[in-house]
């Protein structure tokens, strides 16, 4: 391979995970059209790595081609929003009954901070989201088990299509704080049979709330 392949490559790389953090953190959303152009001009990119980039995220799942528009981020439907939402229910029950079995006092103490951090927030929605991807994490780290971790992970590009954060008002920050709240004193408890039913019971609300949002 020579430098220029390799200069190419390190170009690609970086462009593709720009184009990932971009998608993640909202910049683009899904439905949003990805013109090269347009996307190298908006992150100071040449069009030549970007167009490996979307190459990579169509390989990804993230970006489809489609006739006349060209590349697109993915919208789900609201059947695959449910089957989604389905799968995260059945990991992070586990990971929060690990969480109850393998927690120690400083993971449970960064918990309780974070949720702090997100019910002081007030209508900040960005930071909320943030904060409430930390905090989901924190749970999975706290189940001490790689492979739970590793499907969570898997489910990431799945969850940037959900597109814009359920957290979207006040109130809606205070149920879910009031929710993560269940969930760490039956983490700190030791009692994972709580923890679960108090995870799942969070999931089951977050996804009442997209559906609703769907239906806007």
């Amino acid at each position: 391979m020579t430098k220029t392949e390799l200069q190419v490559m390190s170009q690609g790389e970086a462009a593709y995970h720009r184009l990932y953090e971009a998608i993640r953190s909202g910049d683009f959303r899904p439905g949003d059209r990805l013109r090269e152009i347009e996307v190298a001009k908006r992150l100071d990119l040449s069009r030549t790595p970007v167009r490996e980039a979307l190459r990579k995220l169509e390989s990804d799942g993230i970006v489809e081609h489609r006739p006349r528009l060209g590349a697109v981020i993915r919208t789900l439907t609201p059947s695959e929003v449910v089957e989604l939402y389905e799968m995260r229910l059945v990991l992070e029950r586990t990971a929060a009954q690990m969480a109850a079995k393998h927690a120690n006092d400083a993971e449970i103490d960064l918990l309780n901070d974070l949720n702090d951090q997100i019910a002081a927030l007030g209508d900040d929605t960005q930071q909320a989201a943030a904060l409430n991807q930390d905090f989901h994490h924190r749970i999975y780290l706290a189940s001490r088990n790689r492979f739970l971790l590793a499907s969570a992970r898997g489910l990431n590009n799945a969850l940037m299509l959900l597109g814009p954060t359920t957290l979207d008002d006040e109130t809606r920050i205070k149920t879910v704080s009031a929710q993560h709240a269940r969930i760490i004193e039956a983490i700190r408890a030791g009692d994972q049979t709580a923890a679960g039913d108090a995870a799942e019971a969070h999931l089951q609300t977050s996804l009442r709330h997209r559906l609703k949002g769907l239906d806007r």
